[in-house]
């Protein structure tokens, strides 16, 4: 197979200035893509700010022959997700592909987040993604391979501890996913998402130790040294590419790995007349049973 590229692409990548975000840009920009790197700075929790790690993202894209422009400016902003993408409008004259990937992380047990701590979640984790989406979309829809790559998280299963702002905003982000890709079908326009795995800021032996309860050396292990965030870029530059025909799925990646994240239907029960709780509880097995399940997969819309 030959090369997948973006050359002549225009490209935005949030939260682009670490992590994740800063090679997602790298290695779109190593193959030809123009990228508009977007980030405002943040710490962890989503408070702060600085241009510093935007400007050195692109700079380093340029010393590389590559072509970037950096916009500081936040995404849990309407006015900063409008700004976003006129920079690329500004720059390369239109928009090809979207990564969502800027977020926060301020884990605590549900009873110890206060309410301004979700809504900040909230702001920076799904309405970020919701506002970059809507301001992205009309240009999308007219570009000859539009298309979305959203961050979600395996968060949204309920297996991970400490998370309940985090799991609710990111499977907010799933659901959208999903939702955009059956309304972007009626354009061509792609939209999937990524859940990664790798050793960023969000998941520091510090970071982990709280989550877990446990020292921060057990997470400093071979295996964490392998997750590095380099390794989760390519199955958002595969996603991103014209020849990618999936839309509405979410691909869990990160090391040497790359599986589909999605929803099935269990056969279930079915009864004549009328279903009592007594008849779940009878047939509890047979409901909670994933033989032969139904895999939920997007379905054309009505023109």
């Amino acid at each position: 197979m030959n090369e997948l590229r973006f050359d002549g692409r225009s490209v935005i990548v949030t939260g682009a200035g670490r992590g994740f975000g800063r090679c997602h840009a790298l290695l779109l920009a190593s193959r030809g893509a123009r990228v508009v790197v977007a980030d405002y700075g943040m710490n962890l929790d989503g408070t702060g700010s600085s241009p510093d790690p935007v400007e050195a993202v692109a700079k380093e894209i340029q010393a590389a022959g590559g072509e970037a422009v950096p916009c500081f400016a936040s995404v849990a902003e309407r006015s900063g997700a409008a700004r976003i993408v006129q920079t690329a409008l500004d720059a390369f004259g239109g928009l090809d592909v979207l990564v969502n990937n800027a977020g926060i992380a301020d884990p605590d047990w549900f009873e110890d987040t206060d309410m301004d701590r979700f809504e900040r979640m909230t702001q920076h984790q799904y309405l970020g993604t919701a506002y970059m989406c809507k301001e992205a979309w009309p240009h999308l829809k007219t570009a000859d391979h539009g298309c979305i790559v959203n961050t979600a998280s395996e968060a949204v299963t309920g297996f991970v501890p400490k998370a309940a702002s985090y799991s609710g905003a990111k499977g907010g982000v799933y659901s959208l996913t999903r939702a955009l890709a059956l309304d972007g079908r009626r354009f061509g326009l792609r939209v999937n998402a990524v859940s990664p795995r790798g050793n960023t800021r969000m998941s520091a032996p510090e970071i982990m130790s709280y989550f877990y309860d446990q020292p921060p050396d057990v997470f400093e292990t071979p295996f964490m040294e392998q997750m590095r965030p380099e390794f989760v870029s390519p199955a958002v530059a595969y996603l991103a590419h014209e020849s990618c025909p999936l839309t509405g799925e979410t691909f869990i990646c990160g090391g040497l790995s790359v599986m589909r994240l999605t929803f099935i239907q269990t056969k279930g029960i079915t009864t004549t007349g009328t279903i009592t709780p007594e008849d779940i509880a009878n047939n509890l097995e047979t409901v909670m049973d994933i033989t032969d399940a139904d895999l939920r997969d997007i379905e054309d819309p009505p023109r």
